[in-house]
């Protein structure tokens, strides 16, 4: 599993608070971290950024709603009025625990000329219909081209 495969896992697991905030009123807000869990061994705590494991393995059950971050990089993004406007690049995760971030290519005609911009999860929608994924946004193309720009290497290091 690829470096950004794994990133993009871990954001969508966040991002599926937000469509379960659609449902759920109880749900925690999108981009809400988990509260901090006085048990060492609480999956709520995140993944860390170290050498080696301190906590105990567990597995987890994935539910229904759960959406996979496979199945939302490469997704195009719509506006609206169903006008595309960009393309799922990568997700961003806070602290190993909390989706901060979509980023959304923008511009460009095969690769090249394009740009990214970060989005907030909490301001985009996604659909599943008929098996195909859409993510919506509230925006047109000139808002993405003029927006503030995310630069990073996609290399594998």
């Amino acid at each position: 599993m690829s470096n950004r495969t794994l990133t993009a896992a871990l954001m969508l697991a966040g991002l599926s608070v937000a469509a379960l905030a659609q449902t759920a009123p109880t749900a925690p807000a999108p981009g809400t971290p988990m509260p901090a869990s006085s048990d060492t061994t609480s999956s709520g705590m995140g993944m860390k950024m170290a050498d080696t494991a301190t906590v105990k393995l567990k597995f987890i059950t994935v539910k229904p709603a759960d959406v996979m971050s496979s199945k939302l990089v490469g997704t195009t993004v719509y506006n609206n009025k169903n006008d595309t406007v960009g393309e799922v690049e990568d997700l961003v995760i806070e602290n190993g625990k909390t989706l901060t971030g979509v980023v959304v290519s923008v511009g460009g005609f095969l690769g090249l000329g394009e740009s990214y911009v970060v989005l907030d999860p909490s301001t985009l929608a996604i659909s599943n219909k008929d098996g195909k994924w859409m993510v919506h946004a509230d925006t047109d193309k000139d808002t993405l081209k003029n927006a503030p720009k995310f630069s990073y290497s996609k290399k594998k290091s």
